[in-house]
């Protein structure tokens, strides 16, 4: 089983060492690296290209950001699985890859998903909290749950039925990716309870009051777009659900 990871940077320089570092680590040995930069200027290229041996595909070029980025690395992947590690998290330890492809096996479900840690920005061992996802049932969407998008793991094919990543959105079009996948479309999915990603505190979606309201807005849109609806309380429930995660440390 081949399995494809992506990671999308721009200017990235601070942390895509680390992020490299911990894809070339992993015990599993049938990875394809793809790396997609939006056109960085702070030196990311100058590292990713110290590694190029061990990247299967490369580019850097302007584009309309990180979501385009990810579709532009899924068209280039030909793994089995697609998982998607962004250009300022890590790996949780060298067997998660080989732990993600023995359950993907033993299960041939069509997606997996897994746990996450919020750790400091500038230390990658302090855990600020713990996002730890749970047994899949596509109605838990309902409550406000959903799986950390960095953990998710996607047969390719499914890119292809079931559609990438949604560009009208621009915070939230992982939430959207997976509310269609999971529950619209009733994809299988097998939940590994483990830390699979080290998330460094500070997402996009995260780091503002406006950035978090307009999240929000996008939450409500992602079920619009895909012609479902939500119970009254489901988009107050999904920020809310957050809040436990700091009791997970």
């Amino acid at each position: 089983m081949k399995i494809s990871i992506i990671t999308v940077s721009y200017n990235a320089a601070a942390t895509i060492e680390e992020t490299l570092q911990s894809v070339f680590h992993q015990s599993y040995g049938n990875i394809e690296y793809v790396i997609i930069d939006g056109g960085s200027s702070d030196g990311t290229l100058e590292i990713v290209e110290r590694y190029s041996d061990k990247i299967a595909h490369y580019v850097s070029e302007p584009d309309g950001g990180i979501y385009f980025g990810m579709n532009k690395g899924i068209a280039a992947c030909s793994g089995d699985y697609i998982g998607i590690l962004n250009a300022d998290d890590v790996y949780a330890s060298k067997e998660v890859l080989s732990e993600v492809a023995e359950l993907l096996k033993a299960s041939s479900a069509d997606t997996l998903y897994g746990d996450l840690e919020y750790v400091a920005e500038d230390n990658l061992q302090k855990v600020v909290r713990k996002w730890v996802s749970g047994n899949f049932q596509s109605n838990k969407f309902l409550s406000g749950w959903m799986p950390p998008h960095p953990t998710f793991f996607v047969k390719k094919e499914l890119y292809t039925s079931c559609g990438v990543f949604n560009t009208d959105f621009k915070l939230a079009a992982d939430y959207e990716l997976m509310l269609r996948f999971l529950y619209k479309h009733k994809l299988s999915a097998v939940y590994l309870p483990k830390t699979l990603i080290k998330m460094r505190v500070g997402g996009v979606s995260n780091n503002s009051l406006k950035n978090r309201l307009a999240a929000n807005k996008e939450d409500r849109k992602a079920w619009v777009v895909n012609l479902i609806r939500p119970k009254w309380y489901t988009l107050f429930m999904k920020p809310a659900s957050k809040l436990l995660q700091f009791l997970k440390k």
